[in-house]
């Protein structure tokens, strides 16, 4: 899955260390985008627990080979990429650029604290 590839790579690049709700004091975002409206709706009517619960079961344990990314990271990085039709390094840039994608693919970002 190459939605993994993307995982491993910016885990690889030390974004598992570091918060990804990262703010230089510009909040220039007061508009509730399209984007962000659909990404909210997702995650309203999308049972992600339960994805994840299906897809764990098969989920490599990273006993040998690469490092495991978080399955719910993978799954939310790959349904993006299927959303707004991304190729791999289409989103990997749009991880870096967009800071709705980075939000919307990190699980530790609570709801709340995502931008209005």
């Amino acid at each position: 899955m190459a939605s993994a590839h993307i995982a491993h790579k910016l885990c690889r690049e030390g974004w598992a260390r570091v918060s990804l709700r990262a703010n230089p004091g510009l909040d220039l975002t007061t508009k509730r985008t399209r984007k962000r409206e659909f990404l909210d709706e997702m995650n309203r009517v999308i049972p992600w627990g339960k994805l994840v619960g299906l897809v764990t079961r098969h989920a490599p344990e990273g006993k040998r080979g690469r490092l495991t990314s978080a399955v719910e990271t993978i799954l939310r990085i790959h349904f993006m990429q299927q959303w707004f039709t991304l190729s791999d390094p289409a989103m990997e840039e749009a991880l870096h650029d967009v800071s709705l994608f980075r939000e919307e693919h990190d699980p530790a970002v609570p709801a709340s604290h995502r931008e209005a």
